[in-house]
């Protein structure tokens, strides 16, 4: 548990250190590996936690968006700063191309032409991109690239 080992241990230098934002977050982050964890009824492994992870991004973008609309610039910027600490442990996101690149190869394995084909391209792109791309921007790219020109 290399991930789980981590935030532990940040979390202690967080702690000394002083990081408000940083020690809150990772107390989150943790809850929602615990809670996994809970109804999985045992250890996560590490695509598990990136899951976990990924999940708590996604929630902040979300509330970011929201806050934008509701113009609450200081809920944004906490959520920001949130943000900014879950994705330091994320893997590095692919750009547009990259998913591109890969929704593409996808494709052509599954012979994908139109825009029923949507659930079979996403099923197998998914697993691929772990991690490493937002699960609405490759929803969308697909989209576009089913749709017929």
């Amino acid at each position: 548990m290399e991930l789980k080992e981590r935030l532990n241990r940040e979390l202690g230098q967080s702690m000394k250190a002083g990081e408000k934002i940083k020690v809150s977050t990772i107390r989150m982050i943790l809850a929602g590996i615990k809670n996994a964890e809970i109804a999985k009824r045992g250890e996560l492994d590490e695509d598990e936690l990136l899951s976990v992870l990924a999940r708590e991004a996604k929630r902040r973008k979300e509330a970011i968006e929201e806050f934008k609309k509701g113009n609450r610039q200081d809920l944004v910027d906490k959520e920001t700063q949130e943000l900014k600490v879950i994705e330091s442990y994320l893997p590095e996101q692919l750009s547009e191309e990259d998913v591109l690149k890969i929704i593409t190869e996808v494709m052509q394995e599954v012979g994908a032409s139109s825009p029923g084909d949507l659930g079979r391209v996403m099923g197998r792109v998914m697993p691929r991109l772990k991690g490493r791309a937002d699960g609405k921007l490759v929803n969308q790219i697909v989209r576009e690239a089913l749709e017929p020109k």
